[in-house]
């Protein structure tokens, strides 16, 4: 397996990451970051009930649902969409109130956030 990482995610704790800004914790899973671009893959839970409020990034990033439906400004999404987020728009996305979302996180550089 010389080359390849293969790492088993359902063995990895959650991390939990509390926010200051949402005064709530999100919780995540880090698989892969590469030196050289920053690029990250990881997984994101965030808990029912829980929207990160208006926000840009630096950096493009996209979000594979897992599980529960991912609520966006621009619509929901259910297990097997894929969304991506353009670089530098104005966004906000998380849970339904019913149900904990859990998507696979993946961006194109270093990952920073940005609050309005």
């Amino acid at each position: 397996m010389s080359g390849i990482i293969a790492i088993d995610s359902n063995a990895l704790p959650w991390e939990a990451r509390w926010n200051e800004h949402l005064g709530k914790t999100l919780y995540r899973k880090n698989l892969v970051t590469d030196p050289d671009t920053g690029m990250e893959v990881r997984i994101v839970k965030y808990p029912a009930g829980v929207v990160n409020a208006r926000h840009t990034h630096p950096c493009a990033h996209g979000m594979y649902v897992l599980e529960g439906t991912l609520v966006t400004h621009a619509g929901r999404f259910t297990p097997g969409h894929f969304v991506w987020f353009p670089e530098g728009i104005e966004m906000e996305h998380g849970a339904t109130a019913e149900t904990d979302v859990v998507v696979l996180f993946i961006t194109n550089k270093p990952f920073e956030i940005h609050y309005k």
